[in-house]
């Protein structure tokens, strides 16, 4: 698919057939069936994206020996009949002034355990639990959490074309000026790009010059880029539905014989733990892949986060590739892989590319340059 390009629209049999195996995947985990609330969950498997913080219950309830419901408030059933998924599912609506577990309550088995949406509201959930007590609960990450994981044709191409849409963007900010530029200003670059790329979403725009390098997590703030700076470029966000996340790391002027090590030892680490990507491996197999090589040259301790995240409908999702996952790698699975190495007080260094696994080992979706870019 072309940047310019509209994706393979998603029908309504792509998403009764997910809604189906989320409710099989439910009941071989042992559970009476899923509670959707609004979110990324609900919008995977029905298209259906109400808004997230409304106070009126709605949910999605899916079980092995039903049909999926929709349960949703009055005046949202015309939108939620519009999704593309709703002649999937039954529609049940309640009005303001009424109990919505009324509705709800006959769609569980009143001694059921339940998967249900890690942002689901507390009091929808305190409110299931007080008209069926004989009920349980637990989140979706952790009752089911490769929901989203294995992506389909139509899925790979969406993430496919959001990480090429995040290359260009760091092609084109690779040509501005840094030196003497807050990286607030460098930042607001990087989501003009991404929009202008076909991004509709931009979640973050890291820019961490110099010693904010250093702090993985650094919002671009308002330091000035100096010469001799090392600057590590994280971004991402959505397009058409499905995420991009991509980090490079640019030197302003030519680099010290230390930046340019460390530069080349991540570079290292980041390349063992796309090769360690293949059908059957465990998730901990990459982080211990790429961690190998960073301890191997002494700086262990300053590798200080997991390797990577699964990435979807949401930037940030299961899969997670650290020490203790065993989740064993399928094809269709996507995620990042973006080691580093960060020392306090003086600078940073990442690297990160979404790797989706193949048949026999593993594709990056992100094709830009890894050596450590010479920027003005």
């Amino acid at each position: 698919m072309s940047s310019t390009s509209q994706p393979v629209p998603f029908t309504a049999d792509d998403y009764r057939a997910r809604m189906a195996r989320a409710a099989e995947s439910a009941a071989g985990a042992g559970l009476a069936g899923v509670l959707v609330a609004p979110g990324p969950d609900m919008v995977y498997l029905t298209g259906y994206a109400p808004p997230a913080d409304t106070e009126r219950l709605t949910l999605l309830v899916l079980a092995a020996d039903r049909d999926p419901v929709l349960v949703v408030p009055t005046l949202e059933a015309p939108d939620a009949e519009k999704a593309v998924g709703a002649p999937a599912l039954t529609l049940r609506d309640w009005t303001d002034g009424k109990d919505p577990y009324e509705v709800t309550a006959p769609l569980l088995d009143g001694q059921g355990r339940f998967g249900i949406s890690d942002n689901a509201w507390a009091m929808h959930l305190l409110g299931l639990q007080q008209r069926l007590p004989g009920t349980s609960y637990a989140s979706l990450t952790q009752a089911l959490p490769m929901l989203r994981a294995v992506k389909d044709a139509h899925e790979l191409e969406r993430l496919a074309a959001a990480g090429a849409a995040a290359d260009a963007a760091y092609e084109e900010i690779l040509k501005v000026r840094f030196s003497g530029r807050k990286e607030t200003e460098v930042a607001a670059d990087l989501a003009r790009l991404l929009t202008e790329h076909g991004h509709s979403q931009v979640d973050f725009t890291v820019v961490g010059s110099g010693p904010n390098g250093a702090n993985p997590h650094h919002e671009a703030g308002e330091r000035t880029i100096e010469h001799g700076d090392m600057i590590v470029l994280d971004f991402g966000g959505l397009k058409h539905g499905y995420g991009s996340d991509t980090s490079r790391t640019v030197h302003v002027g030519e680099p010290t014989a230390e930046e340019q090590r460390v530069h080349d030892i991540v570079r290292e680490a980041q390349q063992a733990g796309c090769a360690a990507v293949r059908p059957g491996a465990a998730c901990q197999e990459i982080d211990r892949a790429a961690r190998a090589v960073i301890t191997e040259f002494g700086y262990g301790e300053r590798f200080i986060h997991r390797t990577g995240h699964g990435i979807g409908v949401t930037t940030h999702e299961p899969p997670y590739m650290i020490e203790g996952e065993e989740q064993p790698l399928v094809p269709g699975m996507c995620f990042s892989v973006e080691p580093g190495i960060y020392l306090p007080g003086r600078f940073g260094v990442r690297i990160e590319d979404i790797v989706t696994v193949t048949e026999d080992g593993g594709r990056r979706l992100n094709a830009t340059a890894r050596e450590l870019a010479i920027v003005e």
